[in-house]
Parts: structure tokens; C-alpha cells; sequence
């Protein structure tokens, strides 16, 4: 099994009990650290996600894991939120985390750039709406995203 299809099948095993308890599964990762294992899953939930709701999380899908035995090594699951620099993976999160400053990267040059910053204006017409501090906008194809994701203002 490929790493995008552990990832997704651990992504498909998790969502029933994020759905259950209100919580997004907004990313999977599985990477080795240090000669270990590692399955981490970041969580978000409006107003933001609890140690109680990492706990639960991580207690219910240990279980659901152990039953369907995705993983062919051993592991640590490691279950906490995403931070202040919050991938943007879904159209969704486009929309939702309008007004926020965001930082987009492409597979390949848009506009002569790889790289954008600015606030996030949402999506429109399959694009990513960004204004930068000099007040330009820029339409950034979504099929052109690498890796977007809330970023820190300096």
C-alpha cells in the first residue's frame, strides 16, 4: 500500500468517529522520526479542539486500527490540532478561513510565481482569491495548489 493510500485509509477509518463527535479530520501523515513510526492526525472543530477531544479521538480510532490493521509496522499515534498554520485542503477551507492571512504554493509558476501571501478572499470560478499587502489580487488556479495553508504575519 502506497503512502497516500495508508493515509487515505486511515483518513476513511477516522471520519466516522470525527463526524461522531463534531471534530474535521483535516490531515493524516504517516513519517519515520528517529527510527519510528509515526500516525499523526490533526484535528479541528469550530471554537478550536481540546485535549479531551484529542484523547477521545485517540482512544476510539486505536481501537478501530487495531481491528482493520491498516499498518504493516509499529507505530505511535500521535493525535492533536493543526496549529496556527493550518493546511488548506478542502474548497471549504477557502471559504471558511476567509479574512485570514494565508500562504499558497504551486507545482508550477502562475503569474511568474510559485509563491503567494496575502489575505484570503475565498474561491472563485475554481481559483484561490488572495490580496497581498501591496493590495494586488491574485487568482490562483486550484489544480496549480502544491500546498496552502494559514500562515503567521511577521
Amino acid at each position: 500500500m502506497s503512502h497516500g493510500d495508508l493515509c487515505q485509509k486511515v483518513h476513511d477509518l477516522a471520519e466516522p468517529i470525527g463526524t461522531r463527535l463534531g471534530l474535521e479530520i483535516v490531515e493524516v501523515d504517516y513519517v519515520k522520526e528517529e527510527g519510528t513510526w509515526k500516525l499523526r492526525l490533526y484535528l479541528d472543530k469550530e471554537g478550536g479542539i481540546t485535549l479531551d477531544d484529542c484523547e477521545t479521538m485517540s482512544r476510539e480510532l486505536s481501537v478501530i486500527l487495531d481491528q482493520a490493521d491498516p499498518i504493516p509496522n509499529r507505530y505511535q499515534l500521535e493525535v492533536s490540532s493543526p496549529g496556527a498554520e493550518r493546511p488548506l485542503k478542502r474548497d471549504e477551507d477557502f471559504v471558511r478561513f476567509r479574512g485570514r492571512f494565508a500562504r499558497v504554493t504551486t507545482y508550477r509558476a502562475v503569474e511568474g510565481r510559485k509563491v503567494f501571501e496575502g489575505v484570503l478572499h475565498g474561491l472563485a470560478d475554481g481559483k484561490i482569491v488572495l490580496e497581498d499587502d501591496e493590495g494586488r489580487t491574485h487568482l490562483v488556479p486550484r489544480e496549480m495548489v502544491a500546498k496552502a495553508r494559514l500562515a503567521i504575519r511577521f
